[in-house]
């Protein structure tokens, strides 16, 4: 398990922007990781690079510091980086060893590293990365086993805890609000703004198959770009008084310091219809005047209420990290074993090929004067009783090396069970 290493710069200690300077572009990543891992004689690894950290995953015997650190990122040769920002980085770089390794990877995996606690994309982001870097043959049988116990455990985190199912995105939040009010797929949606909060409502809007989409935005070009994403229509944010089609949903979001959508302009915009609308504003401040809430028949979604349901969740996620951790540790300390018994199989795979040698030189060359004298049935039942001898003189030894490199003590039980399993005198074939 000590070789087990990880090199991990994160959101925690360094700056974002400074950050993006480790992330390697994604046509470099054979050449790059494959270089460091002969240079440093690394026999495994693999490397994930998201916005929020860069981390190498490798197999090696020998300590790591961060003088190898230092020499790991000036292998790789980033374009961007210079002396100063490198010896920066490293001095702000952690360093994971053994089982604290595993369990650094088992949490960031469970999303207890992440920026927000509980959101999934870590869990995704690794196993991609891992794929890529086993596909190019950058990863073996240790890492396999180690990306086997992450998905585990991810697994039962997800599922045995809470730690995932509140909701603390505005976006998200406003969304389960939006679909609570029981809004129809085909209903006639305004959004204003085309910024990123606009864009990632809209993603969830079209992943739930709205369709009906008119975008309006001061700069005409970016609405058009988020009206072709939606395959709706683009307006410049001066054409909103003219607007005559009416509407279902009015979902805003600009950076404007007074109200865009007053009492005037909705009313024109009901282009005389009556029937309650939705109106979703996460602009701070906000774009709704207050005469339009009061005065109008409409269901009423803001972003300050989105806040303070995501402070209360934010809090409810922390309670499960406690619970997170015991299945994180538990992972860990079976992973142990799991290593150990994976060197048994290898150390016994060379056992069935070597009785067969054994077994071949036997009848071939040791007894083969007495073999040539026996009739063809003596043969065939020589060869049913070795046969058989082979099957339980594999088996057995195997099983019982299993037990005493796990440090599982042997019972007498145990012991003269496997004693009359090699005694059975059930014959296992008759003529």
């Amino acid at each position: 398990m000590k070789h087990l290493k990880i090199i991990a710069f994160t959101h925690k200690d360094i700056e974002l922007q400074e950050l993006g300077k480790l992330i390697l572009p994604e046509q470099d990543i054979e050449e790059k990781l494959g270089g460091i891992k002969k240079r440093f004689n690394i026999s495994e690894i693999f490397y994930v690079g998201t916005c929020n950290r860069v981390e190498f995953i490798f197999v090696l015997p020998h300590h790591t510091d961060s003088n190898f650190v230092n020499e790991l990122i000036h292998e790789l040769k980033f374009a961007n980086l210079c002396p100063h920002s490198r010896n920066s980085l490293v001095s702000k770089s952690v360093v994971y060893e053994g089982d604290v390794a595993l369990e650094h990877l088992l949490r960031t995996s469970c999303s207890l590293e992440s920026l927000v606690v509980g959101e999934k994309e870590i869990l995704a982001q690794i196993r991609n990365a891992y794929e890529r870097c086993k596909n190019v043959g950058l990863t073996g049988d240790y890492l396999r086993l180690v990306m086997n116990r992450v998905v585990k455990t991810a697994k039962e985190v997800y599922t045995q805890t809470d730690i995932a199912k509140n909701p603390i995105s505005v976006v998200s939040l406003a969304y389960r609000q939006l679909r609570q009010l029981k809004a129809f797929e085909n209903s006639r949606i305004l959004l204003i703004g085309a910024g990123e909060t606009n864009q990632n409502f809209a993603q969830y809007l079209q992943k739930y198959q709205f369709s009906n989409f008119f975008v309006f935005n001061r700069t005409l070009e970016k609405a058009q770009k988020l009206a072709n994403s939606l395959k709706g229509k683009a307006y410049p944010l001066s054409e909103l008084k003219n607007f005559k089609q009416g509407f279902d949903i009015l979902i805003t979001c600009t950076s404007a310091t007074k109200p865009i959508i007053t009492q005037e302009l909705y009313e024109h915009l009901l282009n005389g219809e009556t029937t309650k609308k939705i109106i979703v504003d996460l602009a701070v401040p906000t774009d709704t005047h207050k005469k339009v809430i009061e005065n109008f028949k409409l269901d009423f979604i803001q972003v300050q209420d989105l806040e303070k349901e995501a402070d209360i969740n934010k809090q409810k996620r922390k309670l499960e990290v406690n619970k997170a951790d015991d299945i994180i540790q538990q992972n860990v300390d079976e992973f142990s074993s799991i290593l150990k018994q994976r060197r048994i199989e290898i150390a016994m795979e060379q056992v069935p090929q070597t009785v067969k040698i054994i077994r071949k030189n036997a009848l071939e060359v040791v007894f083969a004067h007495e073999v040539n004298g026996l009739n063809n049935h003596e043969k065939k039942l020589l060869n049913k009783v070795l046969d058989y001898v082979e099957k339980k003189y594999i088996s057995i030894p195997m099983i019982m090396a299993k037990d005493i490199l796990l440090n599982e003590a042997v019972s007498q039980h145990s012991i003269s069970r496997n004693y009359e399993t090699i005694n059975d005198t059930t014959c296992p074939f008759t003529d």
